[in-house]
């Protein structure tokens, strides 16, 4: 099993990213700190892996059947 395996959709993926880089920008230019948290959503939207989601046997990503032979 691996422990960094893809547990986010790709329409979350995209979400996340988009909300990352969003926050991120604001950031830049208004200068508030707190919304460096874009960074997370960011990173785990290019990653595709959730901590939280592993931790709570969580997952967005539809899961692919094992093919027998």
């Amino acid at each position: 099993m691996n422990f960094f395996a893809v547990n986010e959709h790709n329409y979350e993926r995209i979400a996340r990213v988009v909300l990352g880089v969003g926050l991120i920008a604001f950031a830049l230019y208004s200068g508030q700190l707190w919304a460096w948290i874009g960074i997370v959503p960011l990173l785990t939207g290019v990653v595709g892996f959730c901590p939280l989601y592993r931790i709570f046997g969580f997952s967005t990503c539809k899961m692919k059947k094992k093919i027998e032979g």
